[in-house]
């Protein structure tokens, strides 16, 4: 598990295998500062292979501009292979406020993001 030395908002991000897909379960406030466990573990991702990647943000209280950028890099080396899953409240506002979805496939649970079939 990575995470920033921060506060209890501190960004912290578990991975898992699960049926052939790369779960990485965010939580902790992503802002310029605390952003880049998240980078790296997309790097890691894109680095591994095949299989999907779906980035949960459940648990994500606060995103900046700066995590738009790292998941839009994220989708640029990993292609359709990302997926967002269950974003929190915040991330869902923040998702619909500047159209991030019509960018990348954002789906309501983890379950629905790894068995998503999605067009190439």
């Amino acid at each position: 598990m990575l995470s920033s030395p921060n506060d209890d908002r501190a960004v912290r991000i578990a991975t898992r295998r699960e049926r052939g897909a790369l779960v990485l379960t965010v939580s902790g406030d992503l802002d310029i500062d605390s952003v880049s466990p998240l980078g790296l573990a997309l790097t890691s991702a894109a680095d591994d292979g095949s299989g999907p990647v779906v980035v949960d943000l459940s648990g994500v209280g606060f995103a900046d501009s700066t995590t738009v950028n790292v998941l839009l890099q994220g989708h640029t080396a990993l292609g359709d292979r990302l997926r967002l899953a269950a974003p929190s409240p915040f991330m869902r506002r923040l998702i619909g406020m500047i159209g991030l979805d019509s960018a990348l496939p954002v789906l309501p649970s983890v379950d629905d993001a790894i068995d998503a079939v999605l067009p190439s």
